[in-house]
């Protein structure tokens, strides 16, 4: 199977325009012999902004799945081109609110994925399913951005049967404990075309691409799955995003990768073959689960806030 991952600059609240920048890039990943593409998080609404939004305005900004605009408008995309889609949003259902991840055919929405560590906006509630589909031949999964930094969620979608996970994320670029990790500074996305060489230093080092690699491959590694990791590039909110989006086979090796300031795909091949004669697949097979069961079971409180997060909530 080809499979596309994207990257683009989001408009904040503008669904018509991130909706626009989807089908394009969708079209292209068409043309380029792509059987899917996938989007990053929250991508027909545009994610960091809705930090600062009260509980009507994100009310008012999240739809239906699968009666909304945005749901039917994607699906419409995805029947013209003949191309499945996955995307984000912001769904309503009754009195919630959720960040969701969709994968629409022109059959209509065939996968849907509440996030099951939302932490941007204080009025989002917790997803509280795994989500395993089958795509065209393949069993595939979805993990929002914060879901992938909780090895457990990784683990758990590999054993209920995914050998694709999507990871639609938006991250990179914010301050942590970890040293050199921080915020890009707005000079260098305005001097990009004169001076490239120093953005790229900027979006793949520590505070970028080094930091995704830390630990990003290890999750395709131990679990023998591919991995689609898609990001968005530029401004997300007062954010700079790195994009580097990219698709990561069973062995932890980057298949391909976007490289660039625009908006953009990158497509591959993957192959099951490699899935059985990955690491991570016969360490799965392995396993001891009587040893552990009752350690990782324990209950305890959980706090996804990020480190990032807390420091803009502390200057408030």
């Amino acid at each position: 199977m080809n499979i596309s991952v994207a990257q683009f600059q989001p408009k904040d609240g503008d669904k018509k325009y991130n909706l626009s920048i989807i089908y394009k890039l969708a079209k292209k990943a068409k043309s380029e012999g792509a059987d899917l593409i996938s989007f990053h998080e929250m991508s027909i609404t545009a994610y960091t902004y809705t930090r600062d939004l009260s509980k009507k305005e994100i009310t008012d900004l999240a739809e239906e799945v699968p009666n909304g605009k945005s749901t039917q408008e994607l699906i419409a995309i995805s029947k013209e081109l003949d191309i499945p889609i996955l995307a984000g949003l912001v769904e309503k259902s009754r009195d919630k609110i959720f960040n969701t991840y969709i994968c629409v055919t022109r059959d209509g929405v065939i996968a849907k994925h509440r996030k099951l560590h939302p932490f941007i906006n204080k009025y989002m509630s917790a997803g509280n399913e795994y989500c395993v589909f089958d795509l065209l031949g393949w069993k595939c999964g979805i993990l929002i951005c914060y879901d992938n930094n909780v090895i457990e969620n990784v683990r758990a979608t590999s054993l209920l049967g995914a050998e694709l996970i999507f990871a639609p994320h938006v991250t990179g670029c914010t301050p942590s404990a970890m040293p050199h990790r921080d915020y890009v500074a707005d000079k260098y996305w305005q001097n990009r075309e004169n001076d490239p060489v120093s953005l790229r230093m900027e979006f793949d080092g520590p505070k970028g691409r080094r930091w995704l690699m830390r630990w990003l491959p290890a999750r395709a590694y131990d679990n023998g799955v591919y991995y689609a990791f898609t990001n968005p590039i530029g401004y997300d909110g007062e954010q700079l995003k790195n994009g580097n989006s990219m698709i990561i086979d069973p062995y932890g090796e980057v298949l391909s990768e976007i490289k660039s300031f625009e908006n953009q795909i990158t497509t591959s091949k993957i192959t099951k073959e490699k899935i059985e004669l990955s690491g991570g697949y016969r360490y799965k097979k392995a396993r001891r689960p009587e040893l552990y069961k009752d350690i990782i079971g324990q209950n305890h409180e959980s706090d996804t806030s990020p480190v990032w997060l807390k420091k803009e909530k502390a200057k408030d």
